[in-house]
Parts: C-alpha cells; structure tokens; sequence
C-alpha cells in the first residue's frame, strides 16, 4: 500500500504534468501516472494502464500545436484533487479554448485515476476537429 501524500503535493504534481503537457513531454506525463493508471475523459472509454495512456497522449502532440492547461483553481476535497482549468489548444497558429473540469486521485505519489469534465463539442471546435476527429 502506498504512503499518503500531502494536499500540497497533489497539486504539485498535478502543476508538473500540466508543464509537462505544454511541453508535450509525454514520458514524463505517463509517468505521473501508477502502472494501472487511468485516464478518464468521461464521454470516452477510459485508458487504463501507463503505457495504455502514454500511447494515446503522444498522438496529441504536434510541432505546430501547444495546449496550455491553464489552472484557476485547484484544491483537495476528502484525499481527491479537484481542478478547474480552461485548457488552450493553439494549432497552426489558431487559437482554441475549452473550459474542463478534473477529478483526479491518488496512489501514493502517483495518478490512480484523473477524470475530465467538458463538453465535447466545444473541445472538438477548440482543437479544429473534424467530425470523425471528434468521436475518438
């Protein structure tokens, strides 16, 4: 069983991986995450495991694309980090925002489960997603 971590340390981490994810540093990113990690999009299917996550987080990346995961508030209720955020995705020079809301737990110092709250459509039009890019 893994030791428990302070509330300061949960939002630390999580300020790294969001570093991490504008730097598109995804080794880093994946290993936040435990070994049987999740990832939870929630109009999507859940990624489960760090390699499971560290595949489809490098798909995301791009040299003409940064997201920015731009935190307003972050604190910790009842051991699980609550962060709200308005996530940037600025590709090829145009600019997107979606405003998402995350759960995100812990095992020890890393990620046991991160669940992400948006709207869908409204990531799709921040990203410039076609249709079919919307549905996976």
């Amino acid at each position: 069983m893994s030791e428990p971590i302070s509330d300061a340390q949960k939002i630390a981490i999580f300020r790294r991986m969001a570093q991490a994810w504008h730097e598109q540093d995804w080794d880093t990113c994946a290993a936040l995450f435990a070994p049987d990690g999740v990832l939870h999009s929630v109009m999507l299917e859940p990624l489960v495991g760090r390699e499971t996550i560290h595949a489809r987080m490098s798909k995301l990346g791009a040299p003409n694309k940064k997201v920015t995961l731009h935190i307003e508030r972050i604190g910790v209720i009842d051991g699980a980090l609550f962060v709200q955020r308005v996530d940037e995705i600025v590709k090829d020079g145009r600019r997107g925002t979606c405003p998402t809301m995350a759960v995100v737990e812990f095992a020890g110092d890393k990620i046991a489960r991160w669940s992400d709250y948006y709207d869908r459509n409204q990531l799709a039009r921040a990203a410039g997603w076609t249709a079919e890019q919307a549905q996976h």
